[in-house]
């Protein structure tokens, strides 16, 4: 056990589902000072992500490794040293807790165990594919004016090969599908660039839109339509 991260075990595939935010959960001893009906939204938490992934493990017979604490707590999605990784706002909300907090140590609590476990789960593989899997709000409250019409975003940086395959699957399937969108892979690709891009793992990564995976159906829909482009992707470039 680990309050850093927690693993589902659904298989043996060489296939790793990798959830930086599937956690709103804050340690007690971490007062971040805000009200708590904000841990529920999606500056606190990826919303649908902690229910898709463990699906599609048990349907493609792999390991999810699931971030154990909030976003807010510390992102594990970003670089030591990003001035976003232990935030002080987010989407307009204060978090005042974390203008005191101690970057150092909420590192070595939380950060380096969850990278040094994805480390060892892809050293166990013999020829792994990442998935790295996310979501986003369909509206921002610092930008209501932005428009977030996709179902689905697919991130990359340098490395596209999951995404040119992943992307005519996701639309065959009825997505509206936004490439490089509602982020950039370019600017916000942290865990991939430093588990997949740096050694040369094959990855795919997307971000659902929350408001189409925050109730059972829709849940199972994603997890069904990821599975089968995870397959496909996993034949193509294992």
């Amino acid at each position: 056990m680990s309050e850093a991260f927690t693993i589902i075990r659904g298989g043996e595939a060489d296939l790793l589902i990798v959830c930086d935010h599937a956690s709103a959960c804050v340690p007690t001893d971490i007062d971040l000072g805000i009200d708590a009906a904000l841990l529920e939204q999606h500056i606190a938490v990826d919303i649908g992500v902690a229910q898709v992934a463990p699906m599609i493990a048990q349907a493609l017979g792999c390991t999810a490794i699931l971030g154990g604490v909030s976003r807010l707590v510390i992102d594990l999605n970003r670089e030591v040293g990003d001035s976003g990784l232990i935030p002080v706002m987010s989407d307009g909300h204060v978090i005042p807790g974390n203008r005191s907090a101690d970057p150092a140590q909420r590192l070595m609590r939380f950060h380096h165990p969850y990278h040094r476990k994805i480390a060892e789960l892809l050293d166990g593989m013999t020829s792994p594919f990442i998935f790295s899997l996310h979501s986003f709000t369909p509206r921002l409250a610092t930008r209501p004016e932005e428009a977030r019409p996709w179902d689905i975003g697919v991130l990359y940086n340098q490395d596209d090969r999951g995404a040119r395959i992943a992307i005519p699957l996701l639309e065959a399937a009825g997505l509206n599908v936004g490439d490089q969108l509602p982020y950039s892979g370019t600017s916000l690709n942290a865990t991939m660039d430093r588990h997949a891009e740096a050694n040369g793992i094959p990855y795919l990564g997307v971000e659902m839109r929350q408001d189409l995976v925050a109730d059972a159906a829709g849940q199972a829909r994603f997890a069904r339509i990821l599975g089968s482009v995870l397959h496909e992707c996993r034949l193509r470039l294992g």
